[in-house]
Order: structure tokens, then sequence, then C-alpha cells
């Protein structure tokens, strides 16, 4: 399975990490001159060695000497003992700190070493007894593989019953999907699909539908995003159907038949616009006869349905060009 970030593999010294870092670690070295961030000391290559300047550099206004010290200690993971970092993992309880810790022992992962050093942190964001740790682990896996190695840890995370550590999980799905996977990987977005399927919460439901691409969805996860479209949340209706408007192909007509059956009992003004641009999304130039048939069932939509059938007709083919043609003219009716 490919995916679209760039793992940096086998960094084999802390000194390599310090040359790749020059550019921020100079930038720390100017913010620090007029925001008070702590000298910077030599250290020995160790875990305490690294947390003890991360923890003095916790204080520091500088935001690019803190992401220095970050980084620092994500590179520098590699060359450091696993039973060390595992060890100060366990027993931290600052947040920062353990995100910190967890970051590094991901990227060992990452970096094809230990498969366990992600778990440890994955156990840790399902099990720990303090939200707020759960939360920081969370992040510690965003933007990572972390959903090709973690089971069902998403469907866990979305019921947990803190707010923040939801809400962080939420966060990783969206961006994985996006930053990860560039939108093109069947796994990740029915991973995203079936998590926000069986969140509780309409607000996170519609976070992640309404952020995801699902050009690679599954006829399984379509069908769930149709089912989707009856929710009591008219924030979730709204959010399902976008999500429908970017279905693969295989799935598109259904999509399509169940966008036009709900959008003439719809009721909610935000859905129904969200049901109309997922119709032209499907079906682009050949969409145009089916809102011509469903322009009078709301004629406080007419106006709306009548600016996208204007763009259709131009016959633009790429859905970006689209979406810009559609705001050029809603300014120029302003």
């Amino acid at each position: 399975m490919t995916r679209h970030f760039l793992p940096l593999h086998g960094l084999p010294t802390l000194a390599l990490t310090l040359s790749l870092l020059a550019p921020t670690l100079a930038l720390a070295g100017q913010e620090g001159a007029t925001q008070d961030a702590p000298a910077l000391k030599g250290e020995s290559c160790s875990v305490q060695g690294l947390m003890d300047q991360i923890r003095r550099g916790l204080g520091s206004k500088s935001e690019a000497y803190k992401l220095y010290l970050r980084t620092l200690l994500r590179e520098s993971a590699v060359t450091l003992p696993l039973s060390e970092l595992q060890a100060a993992f366990e027993r931290e309880y600052d947040p920062a700190m353990a995100e910190h810790l967890a970051a590094a022992l991901v990227a060992r992962t990452e970096r094809g070493l230990e498969p366990e050093a992600m778990e440890l942190v994955a156990q840790r964001a399902l099990g720990d007894r303090d939200p707020s740790i759960r939360a920081a682990t969370v992040r510690a896996l965003r933007r990572t593989g972390a959903l090709e190695r973690t089971g069902d840890m998403y469907e866990r995370l979305i019921r947990d019953p803190s707010p923040e550590v939801r809400q962080e999980a939420a966060t990783n799905l969206v961006e994985d999907n996006i930053e990860v996977y560039g939108g093109r990987d069947a796994r990740a977005a029915d991973t995203a699909v079936t998590v926000a399927a069986a969140s509780t919460d309409p607000k996170l439901t519609a976070q992640i539908l309404g952020n995801i691409m699902t050009g690679e969805v599954s006829a399984g996860s379509a069908r769930k995003l149709e089912q989707l479209l009856g929710n009591d949340s008219a924030e979730v209706r709204a959010a399902a159907s976008t999500a429908l408007g970017g279905v693969p192909a295989a799935e598109m007509g259904s999509a399509r038949e169940a966008l036009v059956g709900m959008y003439r009992g719809e009721k909610d003004p935000t859905v129904r616009k969200a049901i109309i641009q997922s119709i032209a999304r499907l079906g682009f130039s050949g969409a145009v006869p089916e809102l011509q048939r469903l322009r009078g069932v709301d004629p406080s939509l007419a106006p709306e349905i009548d600016t996208w059938i204007r763009v259709l007709n131009m016959d633009l083919q790429e859905w970006s060009l689209i979406l810009g043609a559609k705001q050029r003219l809603q300014q120029q009716a302003r």
C-alpha cells in the first residue's frame, strides 16, 4: 500500500539530525534572543538528556525553539534504546512530555524498527486513566501510518468518554485521509466512514464526513453514507450528502438516486444546498436535466440551482474549476 508521506529512513546519527535541523535551530536562536528561549546546551545523546532539555524548553516563549526540541527527540528516536524510551513514556504523566515521547516511539515504527513501539502508544491512547494523556498520545499518532497498524483503535477512540479524546481521533482521521493518503486509499476512506457512522456525537460525525475525500470508498461505505442521509441531525445529513458527491464511479448511480430522493423530502435549506452540490459533482454537465427537474421543489433555492446549471453548462472538466466558476458567479451577483 503506497502512502503519500515521506518517512525518513535510517537517520543514523544525532549529528545528521542536527544538520537537518540547522534552519530551525538558527531561527530558534534568533527568536530566543528576544523571547527568552533557554540557551542551547550540549547534551549527551540519551533519553534522559533529551527529556531534560525538552522539559526546560517547554517554558520558552519561542515556538521555533520548542519545535526544534520536539523534532530533535523524534529524529533522534532511531538512535536511542527502545527500552529507555518505553520506560520514560510509561512513567511520564505530563501530557506535553508524554506526547513527545509517544511521537518518538511512533517514529521508530514508521522508520522500519519495532512494530511494538507504535503499539505501546496505541495501548496508552486507549487505556490510560488520564484523558489528557490519552488525547496527547492520539495526537502523536497524527499524520502517520497508525491507521494500518492499530486495528479498530479509531472505532474505540470515537466512543471514548472524553470529548477531547474523541476530537483528537476525528482530527487524525481527517488529516490522515488527506495528508498521509492523499484521499486515494480505500482503507483510510472506509475507516473514516466507519468511525463517523459509529460516533454518537453529530458534530464529530459531520466533521469527519464533511472533510474527507471519498473517491476510493467501498460499496459498503457508500451504503453507510446513504443511510446517514436519514440521520436526525441536519449537520450530519449535510456532511453525508457532501461525502456522497465524491464516491467512485461504480457508486455514483446509487448515490445520485439517494440524493435526489432525499431532496424532495428534506426541509433544511443547508442540507438541500449540499445535496444540490453533490448532484452537480456526480454528474457534471449530465446533472443539468436532474437539477432542472428539482428546481420547482423549493422555489427559494431556484437561484442556487440556476447558478449550478449555468456553471455546469460551461462544460468544465475538473471539479475544482467548476467550484471556482461558481464562486465567481456568486460574487458577481452580490
